[in-house]
């Protein structure tokens, strides 16, 4: 299948989907490999995306030798605003003594530097699925051509240490280029506008179905955390990152309350009024945190430490290592209360619930275990 022949339907409109940086890599090396191995040239590549897709990709940029070949494959994001799109993934792919497949990353691969990440501190960041996927295009390869000696494939982007500047790899201690991503291999554009539609679609069909009550979440994360540990079996709205707007039409659409769940990482930007959570507008999770935690007592350098932390459970251990974690999240519950309230007019009650997976429960707003017991009597109603 080409990737042009892929799109989704969001709110009647045809839009194109794209694949990740790992398909672009390798469907890369599986072409290099071929090349390598069976010294024929390669134009085009077949690879299977982890969600069971197969697509063409067109092989550019060939250069070969008797030891190693290069070649690329552009990356393509269909419809979805993205900075990578149309830059080249190249692989390089050599012999090697050993009996294994080795994958490494190249010029304008960003190597990681801090703790915290996918990707082990000094390596290419190239993620576990991506280099999963490298490894098995050549596998295959390999296999067909009845070849058991070892390979390196090292995996570059010319244009990726210019384009990192635009992502937060920096910020995140990821230096020198670009991250190799993707855990479905495609990816899904994403058209704001018909996800916000979505949202108030979704919402006013719990509305028409007499729903007083609204369970909401921002993802798939959030609603694993509301059935598993506090066993809401609700009809649950997923809002993504457009807090504000979800907020907004809770008041246009009459709700009595409104209960929202989310991960600390994402729903701590709200103790700061900002109602969009996704990265590329605004990530102060420690600018939050650590405010708090000075608000209760830290020292400058509790401060600093908790600065220096790339997630929100990190940032959590520093607060329980010196007794904060209570004082502190009380403090950003409260904030968050009044944040969201001033957005609901205070026309709506609602409750706010922040939890990580390694921490559980760090805190609620005052009226979230009044509006979770009434969403467990809608359920025996």
């Amino acid at each position: 299948m080409d990737q042009a022949e892929l799109y989704v339907l969001k709110q009647n409109k045809k839009l194109r989907c794209g694949f990740t940086t790992g398909s672009c890599a390798a469907a890369a090396a599986k072409a290099g490999t071929v090349m390598l191995l069976s010294g024929e040239l390669c134009t085009e590549i077949a690879i299977a995306t982890p969600k069971g897709i197969v697509t063409t990709m067109k092989v550019l940029e060939i250069q070969r030798d008797d030891h190693q070949v290069t070649c690329a494959v552009k990356k393509n994001s269909g419809d979805d605003p993205d900075v990578t799109d149309g830059i080249l993934i190249f692989a390089t792919v050599a012999k090697a003594q050993e009996q294994a497949i080795r994958v490494d990353g190249g010029t304008g691969v960003g190597r990681v530097t801090k703790p915290g990440l996918a990707c082990p501190v000094g390596e290419a960041a190239i993620n576990p699925v991506p280099r999963s996927m490298i490894i098995a295009e050549a596998e295959k390869v390999c296999n067909a051509l009845g070849y058991e000696g070892g390979l390196t494939i090292t995996i570059s982007v010319p244009e990726g240490e210019a384009v990192a500047r635009k992502t937060f790899n920096p910020r995140l201690g990821i230096v020198g280029g670009i991250s190799i991503l993707g855990t479905s291999g495609m990816v899904e554009p994403m058209s704001e506008k018909a996800l916000i539609d979505t949202v108030r679609l979704e919402m006013n069909q719990q509305k028409e179905k007499g729903c007083r009550h609204l369970l909401v979440c921002p993802g798939n994360y959030g609603e694993t955390f509301a059935r598993g540990t506090l066993g809401l079996q609700n009809t649950l709205v997923q809002c993504s990152n457009y807090i504000g707007e979800m907020l907004d039409f809770t008041v246009e659409l009459g709700f009595d309350s409104l209960l929202l769940i989310g991960h600390a990482g994402k729903l701590v930007k709200l103790a700061a009024g900002i109602m969009n959570t996704h990265s590329r507008y605004a990530d102060c999770r420690m600018e939050v945190i650590a405010v708090h935690a000075a608000l209760h007592g830290a020292s400058r350098e509790i401060v600093q430490e908790i600065m220096r932390c790339l997630t929100a459970p990190e940032a959590v251990a520093v607060l329980d290592r010196y007794g904060l974690r209570n004082d502190v999240f009380a403090s950003i519950m409260l904030k968050i209360n009044d944040y969201v309230h001033y957005r609901l007019q205070n026309k709506v009650k609602a409750g706010v619930i922040l939890y990580t997976n390694e921490q559980g429960i760090l805190g609620k707003t005052p009226e979230a275990d009044e509006i979770i017991n009434k969403l467990k009597r809608m359920e025996t109603a």
